[in-house]
């Protein structure tokens, strides 16, 4: 779904001092039904950069439509905001670490932080339906296992699901 779509009305605008085209070509080459859509270019000179550099980037990631700004040196991210990434299996979830993280401290419970900024989630496929499992016990002993991982390991999870 891009800009164009009619069904497309809501659109996560991520800003970026200067390199929005870079982490949006970052992004895309990560996940499945990921690519840049298009780039607009800054007709003249602004705040946030120069004439014919990368203004907007309208990307898919995932499927899901996004807006990268390069707006200037005004805002930065913070943990307030994060994107979250359903993984299949732990080869997912080791893949996107690897590529993302970048401030290992930061890590914790599946979070990470990438060289932008941007937090992001790691989260099992499995994992919601085990923190919300009918048997208190089960989902007790799930949140407590993930409460100490820094990246998540499904195993370990699971194994704790099973008691």
């Amino acid at each position: 779904m891009t800009y164009a779509d009619p069904r497309c009305r809501l659109i996560p605008c991520l800003w970026f001092d200067h390199q929005g085209e870079e982490a949006a070509n970052f992004y895309v080459s990560l996940l499945p039904d990921s690519r840049i859509d298009h780039i607009t270019r800054a007709p003249d000179d602004y705040p946030g950069g120069k004439a014919g550099q990368a203004l907007e980037i309208q990307f898919t990631l995932a499927g899901q439509p996004y807006s990268a700004l390069n707006g200037g040196p005004h805002f930065k991210f913070t943990e307030a905001i994060s994107l979250q990434v359903i993984c299949d299996d732990q080869a997912e979830l080791d893949r996107l670490y690897t590529a993302l993280s970048v401030v290992p401290e930061a890590e914790q419970c599946g979070w990470l932080k990438d060289k932008y900024g941007l937090s992001w989630q790691l989260i099992p496929r499995s994992m919601p339906a085990m923190l919300s499992d009918p048997d208190p016990a089960r989902a007790k002993r799930v949140f407590h296992a993930m409460m100490e991982m820094k990246r998540l390991d499904i195993a370990a999870i699971e194994a704790a699901y099973a008691g």
